[in-house]
C-alpha cells in the first residue's frame, strides 16, 4: 500500500462540522466512491476502487507575507496523529516547493527551457540526455554530501555542474589509481560551500531580463538574408 497527502481540490467544500474530530483543525472524513466512472479510469480500475475510503482532512492558515494562498486544506491517508503530527504532514506538504525548484532548475541551469531538435524522436532523445545530466549532478551532490556528512539539499547544483566541468579534463587526463583520489577532491570541493537554508521565500513573480524590441524570425534565415542583401 502507498499512502499519500495532496491538497484537496478547491471544487470539494470544507467544513469541520462534518467527520470525526481527531485535533485542532484536524478531523477523519470518509469518501464514497462516485457512481459513475470518472474520464482517467477505465471501467476495471473503477470496478477494484473500494466502496468507501476514511481520509484525514488538515486545514490550516499561512501566515507567510508575500504568499498569494492564505489557507489549505490537505488530504492524506496518514490518519494516526500520535505518529504522524499535524506540523509533520504540513511541513511534508510544505517540501512539495522542491520539486518546482528542481523542474526550474532543469529549465534555467541546464538550459532546457529551449530544446533545439525538430523531430519528436530526437526532442524525446534530447530530453532523456538532459535528465540524465540532471541525474549525474544529483548523485555527484549525494555523493558528496554522505561523504562529508552535509545534506545533499543543501548543495548548489549550478556549483556542482561548475566544478564538473573544471575536473572533466584531469579525470580524463589522469591514470586510473590517480583518478580516484581526483574524484574525491571533486567531492569535496562540492561539499565545501552550503547553501544557505531559507524556509518561506517569496519572490516577485515578474521577469527580470526585459524583452528585445526585435521581431520574432518566422522564416528561415536563408530567405531572411536575401531579403536584406535586395533591399
Amino acid at each position: 500500500n502507498c499512502d499519500a497527502v495532496f491538497r484537496k481540490h478547491q471544487a470539494r467544500k470544507t467544513s469541520m462540522r462534518k467527520g470525526k474530530i481527531v485535533g485542532d483543525c484536524n478531523k477523519l472524513v470518509t469518501w464514497y466512491k462516485p457512481t459513475n466512472c470518472p474520464k482517467g479510469l477505465n471501467k476495471d480500475e473503477f470496478l477494484a476502487l473500494p466502496p468507501s475510503i476514511t481520509v484525514r482532512e488538515i486545514y490550516y492558515c499561512i501566515v507567510i507575507p508575500g504568499f498569494r494562498t492564505e489557507r489549505v486544506s490537505l488530504i492524506t491517508t496518514l490518519l494516526d496523529e500520535v505518529t504522524y503530527s499535524t506540523l509533520d504532514i504540513v511541513g511534508l506538504y510544505g517540501q512539495r516547493w522542491d520539486v518546482e525548484l528542481d523542474l526550474r532548475l532543469l529549465l534555467t541551469t541546464l538550459d532546457m527551457d529551449v530544446l533545439r531538435c525538430k523531430t519528436p524522436s530526437m526532442v524525446r532523445k534530447e530530453i532523456y540526455i538532459y535528465l540524465l545530466a540532471y541525474n549525474l549532478l544529483r548523485s555527484l551532490m549525494w555523493s558528496a554530501g554522505i561523504t562529508y556528512g552535509t545534506p545533499p539539499l543543501r548543495l548548489s547544483l549550478q556549483g556542482t555542474r561548475h566544478h564538473l566541468n573544471n575536473f572533466i579534463p584531469e579525470l580524463l587526463a589522469t591514470s586510473s589509481t590517480k583518478r580516484q583520489r581526483i574524484y574525491h577532491t571533486l567531492l569535496k570541493v562540492i561539499a565545501h560551500k552550503v547553501v544557505p537554508s531559507r524556509p518561506g521565500r517569496s519572490e516577485p513573480r515578474v521577469r527580470k531580463r526585459r524583452p528585445k524590441a526585435y521581431p520574432l524570425m518566422t522564416k528561415p534565415r536563408h530567405e531572411l538574408r536575401k531579403q536584406l542583401q535586395t533591399a
